[in-house]
């Protein structure tokens, strides 16, 4: 509602900008941004256009006369190409901002191309800087063309960061200089407004649960088995990045409870996760419950269990759906339903079937239900498989660790616990 009142106001007030560009994860785009132009009766004047669907549509969008456009950002390519050098608008919002932290990727450096020909450019996010100060770059210079930080990330890197984790000339990982985070909060305070919940709302009391799953003795002897055959397959025993994010993406199949075999077909190793979510839906006694899940043999798994679950689908109304308590079980992985979607009016248990490495994603996926508007105390279940790579990932996002190195280390403590030796990325 903030941002639509101050585009209100540049727009009718000030009469200083003739319309807005907005650009948003898809379901944002599609469902949330219009939603809140119809629900505040002082708002509802405002006309909107959805840059969204085939070509077509887009460009039949775009000729419609409109005070705010709305696209997602995976279109943000297309629209700067269709456009070029006359980039017709002024003021853009970026919905998610942090979704704008990969220098080299595709949607950063086409707005980078026509940022010239913005006057004002406003960014949202709750998680600026998931990863590591370094994902700060990207987003600040889409604000203010690399005045505070830097016309290049290789100049922030060289002025504030130095060499972690490398191997030769290949850097994994970069760690702040002595006083650095202080330099490079006071170079952007001035056009940085940080605002937490908890400091202006009274919100519900959240409580962080988690559901220790045991294995019998007949799943924990094949999950050993698979897990040893896993770490010992790492290439020349090198820890570096992409073979710690492929084997520990495996061991999480694992804890899970089911894994891909060498034909892509789930081979199903226990169901001790899926017998808990029964567990915790049942003790919810017909409230409607939010479940994460990070595979798609999870997916179908926890769809065969449960036929009354339903994947969510913006689209098709599922949120309207949801927020009147019609989906008793609603299923969503956590990078399509993480951001800005309303969710808080249907229901206020979350349970987490698998876990992510992602702190930014987690905690997103969570104030999903877990924000402004919400009513009842928010619970949020954790099933962590015992003795495996699940404890450590759950003990990185309760201590909000950075996902990558908590990862790291703990494919080097299985490695280590099946006499392997690594060198040291």
């Amino acid at each position: 509602m903030a941002s639509l009142t101050a585009i209100d106001e540049l727009l009718n007030t000030f009469e200083v900008i003739q319309n807005v560009l907005v650009i948003a994860p898809l379901s944002v785009a599609e469902k949330t941004w219009t939603d809140e132009i119809e629900k505040w009766d002082q708002l509802n004047h405002l006309t909107f256009s959805k840059i969204l669907g085939p070509q077509k549509k887009r460009l039949e969008a775009l000729q419609k006369k409109a005070d705010v456009y709305l696209i997602n950002r995976e279109n943000v390519v297309w629209l700067v190409e269709h456009f070029k050098r006359d980039w017709p608008f002024k003021t853009v919002i970026i919905d998610e901002l942090s979704s704008f932290k990969d220098p080299s990727a595709k949607r950063f450096k086409a707005l980078r191309k026509v940022r010239p020909f913005m006057e004002r450019v406003i960014g949202l996010t709750g998680t600026p800087a998931p990863n590591s100060l370094l994902d700060l770059w990207p987003q600040i210079y889409l604000l203010d063309q690399g005045e505070r930080l830097g016309k290049t990330i290789t100049e922030y890197r060289s002025k504030y960061f130095t060499p972690g984790q490398k191997n030769g000339h290949i850097v994994y990982s970069w760690e702040l200089v002595p006083g650095a985070e202080k330099a490079i909060h006071e170079k952007i305070g001035d056009i940085c407004v940080s605002m937490k919940a908890k400091d202006y709302l009274q919100l519900p009391p959240r409580t962080n649960n988690i559901v220790n799953v045991e294995l019998s003795a007949t799943d924990w002897k094949k999950y050993k088995e698979l897990e040893r055959d896993y770490v010992l397959e790492l290439p020349d025993s090198d820890v570096v990045a992409l073979n710690a994010a492929t084997l520990s993406n495996k061991l999480l199949q694992l804890a899970n409870g089911c894994i891909y075999d060498e034909n892509r077909e789930p081979q199903i190793i226990h169901e001790k996760k899926l017998d808990a979510l029964q567990q915790i839906i049942e003790e919810a006694q017909g409230q409607p419950v939010l479940v994460f899940y990070q595979y798609k043999h999870d997916l179908s798994r926890i769809q065969n269990k449960f036929k009354q679950a339903r994947l969510l689908d913006v689209s098709t109304g599922d949120i309207q759906k949801w927020n009147e308590g019609k989906i008793p079980i609603l299923l969503a992985h956590p990078q399509s339903a993480g951001h800005g979607l309303n969710l808080q009016a249907g229901g206020h248990i979350i349970v987490w079937f698998g876990l992510t490495w992602s702190l930014e994603f987690y905690q997103q996926a969570n104030a999903r239900l877990d924000r402004q508007g919400q009513k009842e105390p928010v619970i949020v279940h954790h099933l962590v498989a015992k003795g495996t790579i699940d404890e450590d990932v759950m003990k990185a996002l309760q201590n909000k660790e950075l996902g990558q190195e908590a990862l790291m280390q703990a494919v080097k403590a299985r490695i280590k616990e099946y006499g392997g030796n690594f060198d040291d990325k």
